[in-house]
Order: C-alpha cells, then sequence, then structure tokens
C-alpha cells in the first residue's frame, strides 16, 4: 500500500472517530441504556486486568470507597455544576485520607504515596478553581489518570470500574475517567455529548 492510500485510510478513520462524538439534535441524555451500552463496549476488555500487588482485602476495600466518592465528582461534571464539583471533591479528599497507608509496604507503599499525592494535588486544585469549570475538568483528567493508575496497581476488591474516553475532550486531545457503568455519561461536557466516548478497559 503507498503512501497515499495510507494517509487516506488514516484521514477516513479519524473523520469518523470525530463524528461518532460529534453533537447532534438526535443525541439527548434520554437515550436507551441498551444503544449507549452496545456502543460504549465495541472496544471493552473481555475480563478485568489483574492488579499488579497483591495488598489486603481491606486496602481494596478503601481504595473502592475513593472510586465511589469519584463517581459522585464525575457525575458533578455530567451536571457541569462547578459548586458541586467543589463539594464534591471534597468528599473525594476525605475518602483518601481514610486509606491506610500502613496495609501497604516495600514498592506497593512507595507507589501509593505516589498516587496519592497526584490525587490529592488534583482535588486542591478544584477546591481553588470553584467558578472555572474547564480548570477543574483539566484537574479532573490528571485526577482520573493517578487514581486509575492506582486501581490497577491494587484493584478493588468485588468492584469493577470502567476505564473510558472522549476522543473529543480539549480540542481533541482526548481525555479519560473511571465509571462503574459501561453507559457512556461524559464528564467533559455534560449534556452537549453525553454519550460520546468509549470504554477502553475493564478494572
Amino acid at each position: 500500500m503507498n503512501t497515499t492510500s495510507i494517509s487516506r485510510l488514516f484521514a477516513i478513520a479519524t473523520l469518523a472517530a470525530v463524528m461518532a462524538c460529534s453533537p447532534s439534535k438526535k443525541e439527548t441524555p434520554e437515550a436507551p441504556a441498551e444503544d449507549q451500552d452496545h456502543a460504549a463496549t465495541s472496544v471493552d476488555t473481555a475480563t478485568a486486568s489483574k492488579p499488579q500487588y497483591t495488598v489486603a482485602p481491606a486496602f481494596q476495600q478503601q481504595l473502592a470507597g475513593v472510586f465511589t466518592a469519584y463517581l459522585q465528582l464525575k457525575e458533578s461534571f455530567v451536571a457541569s455544576d462547578a459548586a458541586r464539583v467543589q463539594s464534591a471533591s471534597q468528599g473525594v479528599q476525605m475518602a483518601l485520607e481514610s486509606v491506610d497507608m500502613t496495609l501497604v509496604d516495600g514498592a506497593a507503599h512507595h507507589d501509593w504515596m505516589t498516587y496519592r499525592e497526584g490525587i490529592s494535588t488534583t482535588l486542591k486544585a478544584m477546591q481553588t478553581s470553584p467558578a472555572n469549570l474547564d480548570d477543574q475538568r483539566k484537574a479532573f483528567s490528571n485526577l482520573t489518570q493517578s487514581l486509575y493508575q492506582a486501581i490497577k496497581a491494587y484493584g478493588l476488591g468485588s468492584t469493577t470500574a470502567y476505564y473510558e474516553f472522549c476522543p473529543m475532550a480539549f480540542n481533541n486531545e482526548g481525555a479519560f475517567w473511571l465509571s462503574d457503568s459501561k453507559t457512556i455519561r461524559n464528564p467533559y461536557f455534560g449534556d452537549k455529548m453525553l454519550t460520546c466516548g468509549e470504554v477502553r478497559e475493564t478494572l
């Protein structure tokens, strides 16, 4: 295949991805959950990946508590409510502070301190810019990466998380978020493009 043909195929694939998430009058929050699930699971993995470290179930449960609080924060972004984001970020901070770092040691402890610092720093950024939803969403993207790494490292016990992606966030740079459902509820656009995105990984 020559260079021209490859370039054309790439351009078509890129256009298809953008059009799939472009806002339209047909896209509404009331779209049937079955249709959303079908679109979202197109690249979903069949089974959850195994954690990097074997840790105490109590640590996994506490990390799951952080994830649960994170979900409330994510829904605040779906609602595009900056004041609610500030309040929900405080809930995540409280859950984070409840995680007992003495339950992990060695490399697992070292890595947790790194992830914990990343999560805490981004939460503080959200709390200091309560009126600026754009800045809060940038902080949320960074928060997601730190929490994703923590979940990959330690797992959530019996809790399942989905790592989801929107290709149009931040001027088409793309951004991830975590969810407890395969049904897409985009925190970067809210009801403007509520179902834009796909499941990239099961955790």
